[in-house]
């Protein structure tokens, strides 16, 4: 297994550590629960160097992915991002990712870690003349320090006024006195924070930093165990599970970034127009159980006459409350706000509602 320039702290801090993406990455240490809430109420620290990383330069940078995502990357000013997706050319996801706009002819491409050799060699085979592609996963290393105490922690480290950094920009400075460090306002917690981006060899000295300087807020290390959690919390969409190459945006709830503009030439443009104008048959849905039971990924979802009308794609308990929480695809008619729907959790039906 790959490791990180963590792997070693992870295992000396007694992290149960598994293979995820071919890395060798921590799960939890403390145990979800706490890890969770701590994220939500100070200040936590997620090793994501898995992630990948692609540099998009050129004449034609903007033209080529304009075609190869789904947003409008025409209106990113420089040093801001955007949430985006790969269509596949056949309706479906190759991938959910962001976009940043580096320079005027040279873009950030952040990439989920178990789709780096597929959504690179994707777009090497979409690639146009006057554009240049750069992978750059193995020569950085990502860590995401997140909660309402983030800005707190990072502020001691750099004399960027971190509060004047909107959401999805970012900036390039000195934290911790490590030079270059992309510090971007993002982040798949919905718990606030920043992810910073640094040479690989810089990543010792700048944990150390980040956990003396969050030492006074509680600040601690955070599986991958708890980023799910997280993100499911808030209904984000996790690649693999609630989208990939067989759902469509526009079943995904992903409109929104799915964007038809005036010299767009986006892959799947005119299936994609087709599917907003006449509709889908099934949609993505956040749930809430009413009842104890915790929904699994692959669990039938029910009508009230036991038929089946979808499936549930993720699932966990809500950290704190007990509460089972999950995500699936239902027929369209069942997808609104309020409606009541079942899982079946082996033998027993589970009385859930749709978010």
């Amino acid at each position: 297994m790959k490791t990180t320039p963590f792997t070693d702290i992870h295992i000396a801090l007694g992290a149960r550590m598994h293979e995820f993406a071919g890395y060798n990455m921590p799960i939890e240490y403390s145990g979800i629960t706490d890890e969770h809430l701590t994220v939500r109420n100070g200040v936590g620290v997620f090793d994501v160097t898995h992630m990948g990383e692609f540099w998009v330069k050129g004449p034609n940078a903007l033209t080529f992915l304009q075609k190869m995502t789904s947003n409008d990357v025409s209106k990113l000013p420089l040093m801001k991002g955007q949430y985006s997706c790969m269509p596949n050319g056949k309706g479906g996801i190759v991938d959910d990712i962001f976009v940043y706009r580096y320079e005027n002819e040279k873009y950030f491409l952040v990439v989920n870690a178990s789709n780096i050799e597929k959504d690179w060699n994707w777009l090497m085979s979409n690639i146009i003349e006057g554009v240049e592609l750069e992978n750059a996963s193995e020569k950085m290393a990502l860590l995401a320090v997140q909660g309402p105490k983030a800005i707190d922690t990072l502020q001691k480290l750099t004399a960027i006024n971190l509060s004047e950094i909107k959401g999805f920009c970012i900036v390039t400075g000195e934290l911790a006195g490590v030079k270059e460090v992309i510090i971007s306002k993002t982040g798949y917690t919905g718990a606030g924070g920043f992810e910073l981006y640094f040479y690989p060899e810089y990543g010792v000295q700048l944990w150390d930093a980040i956990f003396e300087a969050g030492s006074e807020f509680g600040i601690k290390p955070i599986g991958l165990g708890a980023r799910d959690t997280l993100r499911l919390e808030k209904g984000y969409t996790l690649y693999g599970n609630d989208i990939d190459d067989t759902t469509s945006p526009i079943e995904a709830n992903l409109s929104w970034i799915t964007k038809f503009v005036d010299g767009k030439d986006l892959i799947d443009k005119q299936l994609l127009q087709k599917q907003v104008a006449d509709g889908v048959a099934r949609k993505l849905i956040s749930f809430e159980m009413k009842s104890q039971g915790i929904p699994r990924s692959g669990y039938d979802i029910l009508n009230e006459n036991n038929q089946i009308i979808g499936r549930v794609t993720s699932g966990s308990i809500l950290p704190g409350t007990k509460t089972g929480i999950g995500m699936g695809y239902v027929q369209t008619q069942y997808a609104s706000t309020g409606s009541k729907i079942f899982i079946q959790i082996r033998a027993k039906v589970v009385e859930a509602i749709v978010k």
